[in-house]
């Protein structure tokens, strides 16, 4: 048994999982920032998103780019539109908020359920074969996923370094109290950030709807990988998000080539656990504004 092969293939998988929490994460941290919403219908956005993809390939036979750029759109304009239609009344009240986008997910899985059925649906592959890195092999579709979740990334990251819009979302999430006043227009952003975040989790699910079965109840799992890497990254922190989505993703594929999934998974709980009595904010986290 080569260990050395194994922990590069443990590393790569690690990686590429990681990427996909990232996108949730940044998504879920995003909205948190903007709105201090815990947004329970973040599973069920990565859910449309992963049926969005299936959609678009499998039954019109669109191409996956296309698919993935319509799905994002589509996504980011959904979400801003249910901001201002559902969720504009609970602005910063935490509780009724959280409350509000529970029912908002009951009603897209069971939306799904009407349209979908319970059963999961198969995606066509992206591409077939597979890439060789070194002593390394990876399925190409996979090295596509990496591919795609980097671009996504740094247009996210552009948008937010360099364009207008960008930084005045930014300093909103940093807090809206002191963006409003300096002049930026806090309540414009919201929408903007919801939407944003909407779509992130949209990308990722349609990112992964050809590695594995897409059916209403996919977001479930997601949904609570991406709590558990703002915990450990600090709630509003974008940046926090990015290394803890990258850890989880290493932690997660190194346990489960050492340990049984039920051992990794409490695992990772008990870092979880951890980080919250050693340091509740996370890793990056600021507070409360």
């Amino acid at each position: 048994m080569d260990w050395g092969i194994l922990l590069g293939q443990a590393t790569v998988n690690g990686l590429i999982i990681g990427l996909l929490y990232l996108l949730m994460a940044v998504g879920f941290t995003l909205v948190f920032g903007v709105m201090r919403m815990v947004n329970f219908a973040h599973g069920e956005f990565y859910m449309l998103g992963a049926f969005g993809a299936y959609f678009l390939t499998a039954v019109l036979g669109i191409s996956f780019l296309p698919a993935l750029a319509i799905t994002f759109v589509g996504a980011v304009l959904f979400g801003a539109a249910v901001e201002v239609a559902i969720l504009k009344p609970f602005r910063h009240d935490e509780l009724n908020g959280m409350i509000a986008t529970i029912g908002l997910a009951m009603i897209l899985q069971n939306l799904a359920l009407m349209f979908f059925g319970p059963d999961p649906h198969s995606m066509p592959s992206v591409v077939r074969g597979a890439t060789t890195l070194g002593k390394i092999t990876v399925p190409t579709s996979r090295i596509y996923v990496v591919v795609f979740a980097l671009v996504v990334l740094a247009l996210l990251y552009i948008f937010l370094k360099h364009s207008r819009p960008g930084r005045a979302l930014r300093a909103v999430v940093e807090d809206f109290q002191i963006a409003s006043i300096q002049g930026i227009r806090s309540r414009i952003y919201y929408p903007l950030g919801f939407g944003i975040g909407v779509g992130l989790a949209a990308i990722a699910g349609a990112l992964m709807a050809p590695l594995f079965s897409v059916s209403p109840f996919v977001g479930a799992a997601p949904l609570l990988k991406a709590f558990i890497v703002v915990i450990l990254g600090g709630l509003g922190s974008i940046p926090g998000a990015a290394v803890a989505g990258l850890a989880l993703g290493l932690i997660e594929s190194y346990s489960s080539l050492f340990l049984s999934s039920s051992t990794a998974d409490m695992l990772i709980f008990m870092i979880v656990i951890i980080m919250l009595v050693v340091r509740p904010k996370g890793l990056l986290g600021h507070g409360e504004a």
